[in-house]
């Protein structure tokens, strides 16, 4: 029986531990754009996909396609990634990028998609 009480407190500080290492996410806007969140995120991973010849994948974030993360390639769910989000106001995208874990720039090709 004491056990069972013991074992929660004692994985409250691997739980801490485990939060505490996660990588640094950095956040860069890029730009907007007048296209919809869909059509630039499916350029960006259309370029991506064509430059590194690897499988891009891209998740929607909000349901509907309306706001989507592209993943750089070999990145995995939550790594560095293109985010598009709808405009703040009126119509057209917002994109920024996320980098995971290092201070790299965005790349540059993000750009020709807006």
């Amino acid at each position: 029986m004491k056990i069972v009480k013991i074992l929660p407190i004692a994985a409250v500080p691997l739980i801490f531990a485990a939060c505490a290492s996660q990588p640094p996410v950095n956040i860069t806007p890029v730009g907007q754009s007048a296209r919809a969140p869909t059509d630039v995120a499916m350029c960006i991973a259309k370029t991506w996909a064509d430059k590194s010849q690897q499988p891009v994948t891209s998740q929607t974030v909000i349901a509907g396609n309306v706001a989507m993360d592209v993943l750089l390639p070999g990145q995995a769910p939550g790594g560095s990634a293109a985010m598009v989000r709808p405009a703040q106001t009126g119509t057209g995208s917002w994109v920024g990028y996320r980098s995971v874990g290092s201070t790299m720039p965005p790349p540059a090709d993000i750009s020709t998609c807006l």
